[in-house]
């Protein structure tokens, strides 16, 4: 009986442990015009203060995710050391800093660095209809300019093997 019972016990304790682990995010592949313009206005109204970056989550389908991010100032550059990533620019102006080396370099999490800025990086001005892809390892900075937010749609991409160009 005492064997039964811990046994019992055992699998109860594994059982729990595995449904305490979060759940994906849900799958969604589509997302309209309307529903955009309203996310947009969603970022807007969940700002806080003079916070540089609000992110709403637009479509999912694991391992991709797509985002949008509301830009009304200037925020950290990162680098993501296992993903590409894609922008296309929704609305607004900005410059979009790549490559060079960042300033006050931090690890966020294993995956990610952050700094304050980008030395010896190359400016690339964007504005609304443009597509930027920023490739793993790469610094990167969104710099709103023309004194309105810039928003973009993000999307990281894993990038698990090289391919030949």
């Amino acid at each position: 009986m005492r064997f039964k019972l811990l046994t019992l016990t055992v699998f109860a304790s594994f059982a729990a442990g595995a449904s305490a682990q979060p759940a994906p995010p849900p799958v969604k592949t589509f997302i309209s015009s309307a529903e955009v313009s309203g996310l947009i206005a969603k970022a807007k109204a969940d700002r806080k203060g003079d916070q540089p970056l609000v992110a709403e989550p637009i479509l999912s389908l694991a391992p991709y995710r797509a985002l949008l991010e509301y830009r009304p100032a200037l925020a950290p550059a990162a680098l993501h050391e296992k993903d590409a990533e894609l922008m296309y620019v929704l609305e607004g102006t900005g410059n979009i800093v790549t490559g060079g080396k960042l300033v006050n370099e931090k690890r966020n999490n294993a995956n990610n660095l952050s700094g304050t800025s980008i030395e010896g990086g190359h400016s690339q001005a964007v504005s609304k209809g443009d597509f930027v892809f920023v490739p793993q390892n790469t610094p990167h900075q969104v710099e709103p300019t023309g004194g309105a937010p810039i928003v973009l749609i993000t999307m990281h991409v894993p990038r698990p093997v090289e391919w030949d160009r």
